[in-house]
């Protein structure tokens, strides 16, 4: 089984309002994604908008060829908006807005009954749910009571792990919440994502087997501004020595 990867383009988008301007642009970041070979795209649509903002949504149902992924907090604001865009799927995140990124899971367990509720509405809608949890049995069970198609595993105490003995541990978390979810509720895709990289996604992807996806971003993002750069810096050089000639 081959484990997809879902690129989010999140932080393309927060170069492009750090600016000001229209560019970058997440929608062409996503082209050039889908043409290298990942299998969906992924966006954060915050209560705040720090990053991608509705427009960037809107567009990138009508571009993305694989599937979209829209994250998003339950909340009456983005139900509304997913039920409007439709896209492939909705992960459901926690979202506080003076934190810099996700920092946990749901605790679907413990809200059960209302998120019960909201994924009813979503699948009324004929959009499919994941809940981004982090990996525990009880989490586990009440995703697949809640009626999600998919759960999503928190791996950011994995890949922040501060050293290898911790990080062991939090292999074994997440392969137990892997198998778990494999052996009991077969109907649920098992997805993970958060602080994932080049080098500790190797492991996490050779001992945590049930998996079938992976949303990467941030690490994805900030590998491609360093090994980009010399190719950018090429083209200008290029396009100031055009000018020249041309004079």
């Amino acid at each position: 089984m081959t484990v997809e990867l879902h690129v989010n383009v999140d932080h393309v988008a927060t170069v492009r309002n750090a600016r000001g301007s229209r560019y970058p642009d997440p929608v062409h970041a996503a082209v050039y994604c889908e043409r290298a070979g990942a299998h969906g795209i992924t966006v954060h649509l915050r209560e705040d908008r720090r990053h991608i903002r509705d427009r960037d949504v809107e567009v990138l149902r009508e571009t993305v060829s694989g599937r979209l992924n829209l994250e998003m907090a339950a909340t009456d604001e983005m139900l509304a908006i997913a039920l409007r865009v439709k896209p492939d799927l909705v992960t459901l995140v926690p979202e506080k807005r003076e934190e810099r990124t996700t920092e946990g899971g749901l605790d679907v367990a413990g809200q059960l009954k209302a998120l019960t509720a909201y994924v009813g509405k979503l699948r009324e809608g004929g959009i499919p749910t994941s809940l981004f949890i982090d990996p525990d049995a009880a989490q586990v069970k009440a995703s697949a009571a809640a009626g999600a198609a998919a759960i999503e595993l928190h791996t950011g105490d994995y890949a922040n792990a501060p050293d290898l003995a911790t990080r062991r541990k939090e292999l074994e978390r997440l392969a137990a919440a892997a198998d778990l979810s494999s052996a009991e509720h077969p109907e649920l895709v098992v997805a993970a994502g958060h602080g994932l990289t080049e080098r500790n996604v190797v492991d996490l992807v050779r001992l945590v087997t049930p998996l079938e996806e992976l949303n990467i971003g941030h690490a994805l993002v900030a590998d491609a501004v360093i090994s980009g750069l010399e190719e950018a810096v090429l083209r200008f050089r290029a396009a100031i020595d055009d000018g020249e000639s041309r004079r």
